[in-house]
């Protein structure tokens, strides 16, 4: 099945979002299109491909998949790398949210080959913001053009999340350079041969500095040292001494990375002693609403699969077969409610990243100071929505896409299955989503005292008001069904605000099932306006009948789960056994 992407909806999801991208439909048109080009013709052939021929560990070096070197050198050629870079490094200075859409696109077209430009970026957006001017002149412009790719190194294997427990070094030299030891996990591209250079972001502590989180720096060491002419000099001490064999992403490769088995590998300080978790969190931030926006491209994909064939497929009849003739199974109610929910729920994290993205755009371009800082604290509470409600949803989508192909989507021929297993790590990495709901829970609703999440929760009352009071047949059920996942979101979150101060076990506790209530709620809200839109304009459109439907499945069938998602919230936490007890006993 061919993969082709959906510039209609991304179009329309854009409006939606306010997104500023929207307000040059020209140009807009113009990058959806050339990417969607780039992913059906260049990027979706290969994906089976690299899932299929897994990247290798040859010598010292990482060769990935037949035809993936050409394909990157023509991503570099067509400027694809530098869409959303800073103008100052050349890049094209395009919006975030615009940017999004097209990690969309190739992530759908091929997740394991989007996967080393969305990290490029993101080092691109940590040495811009905590960078030397030395430094970013010497490694930003050919990170930006794609030239040079980039990783961030940040687990090691006896610490897993828990960063504080690093234990690579970083040794001063009297040149004020440092020379790096130590061994990292779960790298990503940490090691290939599609550039000709890879800039490593490697958090690292100095022989003096504090236990913990705060003796943490940041050190940026590429795999070629820089020559002061910006040439290419020695290979740096480092190398990838291990690649993982994986359940999914098997065209990506993920690399082992030791640093200095000889003299050590050479690097330069970012910013300040002891701040790199600080500095590295502006690489990771980004990172999370790009990994939201794969699972986006995933649930897409596997909605595409699905949906092809469900119409393809004949088995069993159903109330319109003729006699003797076989039903398409598409025709069969259980499965035209499959792929309704999976469209939901792909439409849903598409709305929540993109107003995600939006948020970043403004707090960064903004004229207005006040609107700059609002914009932050939207982004900030948003983000860990957006990653963790949207991969989680990935899963689920790729899981109902192999269950509308019944036992074939069990077989590999089908390709149902890569995307179960390529989704599988979105919850997981930059940050799992558990530690997303976590960080929702202790930090975002805290903010501005609750003015913040209070301030987003009268927006979602709005924007239902506004759907009710529009009087368009068939809204008014929806608009009853968005009013009490809002509210379910209200009681639970101002639960949440009593539990933390006082009982910070339960607040913990109902993390997870919070973050998804506040994601139903929230995208109910978002696909419930759109639906409005559609139907002020007269649905007139394929797209916008489509998004009627979605808005009205959406809200019939998933916004009621908020309710009792609220209720898990506030009496889960009532029924978990005790830290210590012998509950996990076998015996």
């Amino acid at each position: 099945m061919s993969y082709r992407a959906p510039l209609e909806d991304i179009r329309l999801a854009l409006a939606a979002a306010g997104a500023t991208a929207a307000a040059d439909p020209d140009l807009t048109s113009a990058v959806l299109e050339g990417a969607a080009r780039f992913a059906e013709d260049v990027l979706a052939p290969l994906d089976r491909i690299g899932d299929q021929q897994p990247a290798r560990l040859i010598g010292e070096t990482v060769v990935t998949a037949p035809g993936w070197d050409a394909a990157y050198r023509a991503f570099v050629d067509g400027g694809w790398p530098s869409l959303s870079g800073p103008e100052e490094f050349g890049g094209q200075g395009l919006p975030q949210v615009l940017a999004s859409s097209v990690i969309e696109i190739w992530s759908s077209a091929n997740l394991a080959f989007g996967l080393c430009p969305l990290l490029t970026q993101g080092a691109v957006d940590a040495l811009r913001a905590a960078a030397s001017p030395e430094l970013k002149a010497r490694y930003l412009p050919k990170m930006v053009s794609g030239e040079w790719t980039g990783t961030m190194n940040l687990t090691e294997a006896h610490a897993g999340t828990d960063l504080g427990a690093l234990k690579t070094r970083a040794v001063p030299q009297a040149d004020g350079s440092y020379r790096i030891f130590g061994t990292k996990i779960y790298i990503t591209y940490g090691d290939h041969e599609l550039a000709s250079n890879i800039i490593h972001l490697v958090l690292a502590r100095c022989p003096d500095a504090p236990a913990g989180t705060r003796g943490i720096s940041l050190f940026v060491v590429p795999k070629f040292l820089v020559n002061p002419d910006g040439s290419l000099g020695a290979r740096n001490d480092l190398r990838a001494t291990g690649l993982e064999h994986k359940l999914g992403i098997h065209g990506s490769p993920t690399c082992v990375m030791t640093y200095g088995e000889r003299d050590g590998a050479i690097g330069h300080l970012v910013g300040e002693l002891g701040r790199g978790l600080n500095h590295m969190f502006v690489m990771m931030n980004r990172a999370r609403l790009d990994v939201g926006m794969q699972g986006v491209a995933t649930a897409e994909r596997a909605t595409q699969r699905a949906l092809a064939y469900a119409r393809e497929r004949r088995q069993g009849r159903s109330a319109t077969t003729p006699t003797g003739a076989m039903a398409l199974i598409a025709d069969h109610p259980d499965i035209r409610r499959t792929l309704m929910q999976m469209r939901a729920l792909t439409a849903a994290a598409r709305a929540l990243c993109l107003v995600t993205a939006q948020a970043l755009d403004d707090s960064d371009r903004s004229l207005e100071s006040a609107t700059r800082n609002d914009a932050a604290d939207l982004a900030a509470l948003l983000t860990p929505v957006a990653k963790a409600f949207s991969t989680d949803a990935a899963v689920e989508v790729a899981s109902l896409g192999v269950q509308v192909h019944g036992g074939s989507g069990f077989i590999e021929a089908t390709g149902a299955a890569q995307h179960y297993r390529d989704a599988r790590i979105l919850p997981i990495y930059e940050g799992a989503n558990g530690v997303q709901a976590i960080d929702l829970v202790t930090r975002k609703l805290p903010l501005q005292g609750g003015r913040v999440v209070h301030a987003f929760m009268a927006g979602l009352d709005a924007q239902t008001a506004e759907i009710a009071a529009s009087n368009w047949p068939g809204l008014a059920p929806l608009a009853v069904n968005l009013a009490e996942a809002n509210a379910a979101l209200r009681e639970a979150t101002d639960w949440l605000g009593r539990q933390l101060p006082t009982n910070p076990e339960a607040a913990l506790a109902a993390a997870t099932p919070y973050l998804r209530l506040f994601g139903i709620a929230a995208g109910g809200s978002y696909l419930g306006a759109a639906a409005l839109q559609s139907a002020r304009s007269g649905a007139a459109s394929a797209a916008d009948r489509r998004r009627l439907a979605i808005g009205a499945f959406f809200a019939a069938s998933l916004s009621p789960g908020a309710r009792a998602l609220a209720k898990v919230v506030m009496d889960g936490a009532t029924h978990l056994p005790a830290a210590g007890s012998d509950w996990q006993g076998l015996d």
